[in-house]
C-alpha cells in the first residue's frame, strides 16, 4: 500500500507544495468551521471522525454460526 498525505515521505519540492497545500485547505475548514460554531451561539462544534486506522483495529465480534442440525442415529 503506497503512503499517502502526511505519511509519504517524499521531499521534492512539488510535493513539499503539494503537502503545504493541502494543510493549508485543512486549517482554513477548520478555522471556518470554529468561526461557523461561534456565530451560532458558542456551541461546540462536532468531535473529529475517528481514523480508520482506529475503526480497523477494533476487536470485530465473531460472526455468528448458523445452528447445524443434529445427528441423525
Amino acid at each position: 500500500m503506497r503512503a499517502v498525505g502526511k505519511h509519504d515521505s517524499r521531499n521534492s519540492m512539488k510535493m513539499r507544495r503539494r503537502k503545504g497545500q493541502a494543510a493549508k485547505k485543512a486549517r482554513l475548514k477548520r478555522r471556518s468551521a470554529e468561526r461557523k460554531a461561534a456565530a451560532q451561539g458558542g456551541k461546540k462544534a462536532p468531535a473529529p471522525r475517528k481514523s480508520t486506522r482506529a475503526v480497523a483495529a477494533a476487536p470485530q465480534p465473531p460472526p455468528a454460526e448458523a445452528p447445524t442440525p443434529p445427528a441423525a442415529s
